[in-house]
């Protein structure tokens, strides 16, 4: 007699894995990765620690999220930790880049500032495309945000303070860089926070490769006694 019990129907013992290239983690942790490599070419002394520590850690966050999604295929728990350490070596890439603009009097712009939602809204591909914000942000802050932000915005609102540009003073490439920079760090950090609650659910609902292997030699006992009884 035919097997019912066809292939298909059997549990995978590895699943599908490795698309880290397709999450969007991974393609905003990338696109600092470039960012930071230009910053510290530029504004940072080459041959420091400090240049060394910020590509290290922009590095570590594109590197995790890619063998942590490796990882999956056989330890969930792996996973986990890894895409942990991606999150918090961003976190510290997020703090020496705070320390770059406080240490130069540089302005740490609020999160909800107006050229924060624009680099946003681009959504930039890459190094080039970030590059494009800053000189647009440069042109429009020069005018004394009379300009609209492609538009949509004006600079006109943008609060003052210790941690605000006025919009009377022309910020700095430096400044516009460091600070986009902390934009897309809040963008890849916030995308791995809602990927590990995820993990984390299915973890508790699925298991790991323990769960999955007995699954999976269950499933071909059922099989094989099926099969034995049909015969």
């Amino acid at each position: 007699m035919p097997d019912k019990y066809s292939q298909s129907d059997q549990p995978t013992l590895i699943p599908t894995h490795g698309g880290y290239r397709n999450l969007k983690s991974f393609q905003v942790a990338q696109l600092v990765y470039d960012v930071t490599v230009r910053f510290c070419n530029r504004y940072i002394g080459k041959y420091t620690r400090t240049h060394d520590q910020m590509v290290q850690a922009a590095r570590s966050g594109v590197q995790n999220i890619a063998e942590g999604s490796m990882a999956s295929a056989t330890s969930k728990k792996t996973e986990l930790k890894l895409t942990n350490v991606a999150r918090a070596s961003l976190e510290e890439l997020r703090l020496d880049y705070e320390d770059f603009l406080r240490q130069r009097g540089l302005a740490l712009w609020a999160r909800d500032d107006p050229r924060r939602a624009e680099l946003v809204d681009r959504r930039p591909k890459t190094v080039d495309g970030v590059a494009d914000w800053a000189r647009d942000v440069r042109t429009w802050t020069g005018h004394g945000g009379q300009r609209g932000l492609s538009g949509r915005r004006s600079l006109e609102g943008s609060r003052s303070g210790s941690t605000q540009s006025t919009t009377s003073t022309p910020s700095t490439y430096a400044e516009i860089s460091a600070n986009g920079a902390l934009t897309l760090i809040a963008v890849a950090s916030g995308l791995l926070t809602r990927q590990i609650a995820s993990l984390e659910k299915a973890f508790l609902e699925e298991g790991g490769f323990t769960e999955r292997l007995y699954r999976v030699r269950t499933g071909a006992r059922n099989a094989s006694r099926k099969n034995t009884k049909g015969n």
